[in-house]
């Protein structure tokens, strides 16, 4: 198909019919797709949301290492940046033993 001899107004109808064609397509694709999940699940004798659901260990919160001498609910594990807390402490003289738990 030349698309340089179509007219402005064939175009956009055409560009329509392109759009509505590509969702209809998504539908059915996605369609497809949960059928052949349902399957197998099926064949292993699995629901749906045994398939999908989380597997392995939950990981429980790492325990704070660090806290403020003065406010003992600021705390922190010693991972990532430091809290503005830890590096003011730093800034006025303190060390991290000083802050250590």
């Amino acid at each position: 198909m030349d698309l340089s001899k179509l007219e402005l107004p064939e175009l956009l109808t055409l560009k329509s019919d392109l759009e509505q064609e590509i969702k209809r397509r998504e539908h059915d694709a996605k369609d497809k797709a949960r059928k052949q999940i349902v399957e197998i699940a099926k064949t292993y004798g699995l629901s749906v949301e045994d398939v999908l659901a989380k597997t392995g260990t939950t990981r429980k919160p790492v325990e704070a290492k660090y806290r403020h001498p003065d406010h003992p609910e600021l705390t922190w594990t010693g991972r990532g940046r430091k809290p503005v807390w830890v590096q003011e402490l730093l800034a006025s003289g303190k060390t991290m033993e000083d802050l250590t738990i």
